[in-house]
């Protein structure tokens, strides 16, 4: 009667140590939230996953230089470029190119060109008396003196259009506007790569977006 007893109740703690167990387990899997598919970062596909600053995943596009993407001119590597070899020379050479775009324009307005060809004579003639100003100032400097005259390819050039007038001259000029700017571009590029003067590093980041604009500006005509 007593081994009879002992093993019901021993039967009774094993089944309430199940049902227990049971329980547990239930709660425990009832206490896992479910994954969230849009949680998951995202793979940009090329194996590099990103994430904002507040948690969301974001997919970086591969992509290059998009400098130029707002339509900038560009400068010609494998173009021509006035002379450099030196920061003097670099200098020189800007302060002619000044000169050749400011007594160009000057020439244009003799000829009574209108509308936006005249338009873009007098902006010449003011930026480039404004770059000229500035690179003085760092040529003073270091004892480098400017030519205040074009170089000898533009006194032919300009004999040349002085013989010129109306739409001959106004395309004439604004071919050669193209031109020079392309040259001067190239060569302010250039040059920057040379360079270690932190002082004519600074003229001409100020003055390429300049010359690039006046490039621009000339190509779309």
């Amino acid at each position: 009667m007593k081994r009879t007893l002992l093993s019901m109740a021993v039967a009774a703690l094993m089944a309430t140590t199940a049902c227990s167990s049971n329980d547990s387990t239930t709660a425990a899997t009832d206490t896992t939230a479910p994954t969230d598919p849009t949680s998951a970062p995202a793979n940009d596909g090329m194996g590099t996953t990103n994430t904002d600053s507040a948690g969301a995943s974001t997919n970086t596009a591969m992509s290059g230089d998009t400098s130029a993407a707002g339509g900038s001119a560009m400068a010609d590597p494998n173009g021509p470029t006035a002379p450099h070899s030196t920061d003097a020379e670099f200098m020189k050479s800007a302060a002619a190119s000044d000169q050749n775009e400011i007594q160009l324009s000057k020439l244009a307005l003799e000829k009574g060109v209108t509308g936006m060809v005249k338009d873009h004579a007098n902006q010449m003639i003011t930026d480039h008396t404004k770059s000229t100003t500035d690179l003085k100032a760092i040529a003073q400097k270091k004892n480098v003196t400017l030519p205040a005259d074009m170089d000898a390819e533009h006194k032919t050039i300009a004999a040349d259009m002085r013989k010129l007038s109306g739409k001959d001259f106004e395309t004439k000029y604004m071919q050669q506007m193209k031109t020079d700017h392309q040259k001067t571009l190239n060569t302010l590029v250039a040059h920057k790569t040379m360079t270690k003067d932190t002082e004519v590093q600074g003229f001409i980041d100020k003055v390429q977006p300049v010359v690039a604009a006046h490039l621009k500006m000339f190509s779309s005509m």
